[in-house]
């Protein structure tokens, strides 16, 4: 029995005490539509393609998701390989304790939990310059980013304190809608038989797929992927986790990849190779409405500006979510205050966990609007840059504990599963992660900010694991 269910076992009997486990009765398909929401869809078509285009390997872009999907499922084969053997929903922190130790998981449960706060609170500073534009596209007045992103901050904050399945139907619903357009947009290109150039080539053509810079390329389209390991955040709340969560991990990362790779090739093709390039690189910011204003017109951009927004909303709410339940992890190991651990007694949701998330986020909206910070260049994509060199030291760090903790017994697995395949992973992945810190100075608009990012995380391991030395020998959730 794990440390989270003897507790929850030793608090949940006397009717008096509160609840310290999480509720729900969450399918594949509900946290496959909670992990691809987080991804963010059409938030990644429109923001992050442009820049994977001009920066990276041009029309050989669409070939880097075809990589990226191969790491993170060799990843994914070690990681669902442990699943069973981690019984507490804290996701990266949980596996990393299970294998190296408490003091160091609760380190990497610091740098976890900075990280997904960090793109939450950014998030906001995409969605309100978006909810600017559907109030301008219908005659609206401009006002600033700040009030579209207060008022998504309210409902992010009630659904967040609410039960899961009611998040996981807005999501659905959300994210039906944003990929349907697409899917759309995917179609009417190719029917079309693209630009003047016809279809692309690039993503079948090794001289294109190598050319301009790979490694920029692949570090965009794994920016892509943040968050498909939130269905092992949702354990507790999963109708049988051993099956349910790896099932939902491949299949998030087949269905991101795959729409991905698709769609990025169309759009290239809408261009065709060498125009995609110019206009991704003069005219990044319009790329996508450009080509939906081309090929379904009017109509079709404007669904797309309106689903870009719910796009970001529905980003923001997955990680939120995420975050929550991290922090309600972290709380069961007594690392982070006791009230933070117990379950809302009818919702079953961590709503003092939500709450406290909720108002780090306020706060750093809030600074963002008193130091006159630009939404998108500077509060988004500095977040996003912690969070990027965060993330991917995750999986590193989760990849090893897979490894150590199949050393010396592979608990009936083959090889493959645990030993090669994880293996194979970790070093695409250590690839992955010296490109990111040899393009800080781009992701953070400054060398210096860019390693005051890592500096930070590296505060926050620290402080992790001092804090979890102090409360491991005592904690009874620290002991199995």
């Amino acid at each position: 029995m794990s440390e989270i269910t003897a507790v929850a076992g030793q608090l949940s009997d006397p009717p008096h005490h509160p609840d310290r486990r999480l509720r729900g009765n969450l399918g594949v398909a509900s946290i496959v539509f909670m992990v691809v929401a987080a991804a963010a869809p059409l938030g990644v078509v429109g923001g992050v393609f442009p820049l994977g285009i001009a920066n990276g390997n041009g029309a050989g872009f669409p070939a880097t998701f075809i990589v990226s999907t191969v790491i993170l499922l060799l990843f994914a084969v070690g990681f669902t390989a442990l699943t069973p053997f981690v019984e507490d929903a804290g996701a990266f922190f949980s596996y990393i304790r299970h294998s190296l130790g408490f003091s160091v998981g609760i380190g990497f449960g610091f740098v976890a939990l900075v990280s997904y706060v960090a793109l939450e609170a950014g998030v906001y500073g995409l969605l309100g310059p978006a909810g600017v534009g559907v109030i301008t596209l219908f005659g609206g007045a401009e006002i600033p980013w700040w009030i579209l992103a207060a008022v998504a901050f309210v409902v992010t904050t009630f659904l967040g304190y609410r039960n899961i399945q009611l998040s996981s139907r807005v999501l659905g619903v959300l994210l039906t809608a944003e990929i349907a357009i697409i899917l759309i947009l995917d179609l009417v290109i190719v029917a079309r038989g693209g630009g003047d150039d016809g279809l692309s080539t690039g993503v079948v053509n090794p001289a294109t797929v190598f050319s301009g810079s790979l490694g920029i390329g692949l570090l965009f389209a794994m920016l892509s992927y943040i968050g498909f390991e939130a269905t092992a955040v949702f354990r507790d709340e999963a109708k049988d986790p051993e099956r349910t969560i790896p099932r939902a991990t491949y299949a998030a990362l087949i269905l991101i990849g795959a729409f991905y790779a698709v769609t990025s090739w169309a759009l290239i093709s809408a261009w065709g190779d060498e125009q995609a390039v110019t206009q991704a690189t003069d005219a990044g910011g319009t790329f996508l409405a450009d080509v939906a204003q081309t090929y379904i017109r009017t109509a079709g951009n404007d669904i797309i500006t309106v689903l870009y927004f719910t796009s970001l909303f529905a980003c923001i709410l997955a990680f939120h979510n995420v975050a929550s339940r991290y922090v309600f992890a972290l709380s069961q190991h007594r690392v982070l205050p006791d009230s933070l651990g117990v379950a809302h007694a009818a919702h079953g949701s961590p709503h003092k966990a939500s709450l406290w998330i909720s108002g780090v986020v306020a706060i750093s909206i809030a600074a963002a609007v008193l130091f006159d910070l630009d939404p998108v260049t500077q509060f988004y994509t500095w977040f996003a840059a912690a969070t990027t060199v965060g993330f991917v030291v995750l999986l590193i760090a989760t990849s090893v504990a897979v490894l150590v903790f199949f050393a010396k017994d592979r608990r009936g697995h083959s090889q493959w599963r645990v030993r090669i395949a994880p293996a194979l992973g970790l070093l695409g992945l250590s690839l992955t992660l010296a490109l990111i810190l040899t393009n800080l100075e781009g992701l953070a608009t400054s060398n210096a900010l860019g390693w005051g990012i890592v500096g930070l995380l590296i505060v926050s391991f620290i402080v992790g694991a001092v804090v979890g030395r102090r409360a491991g020998a005592t904690a009874p959730a620290a002991r199995s």
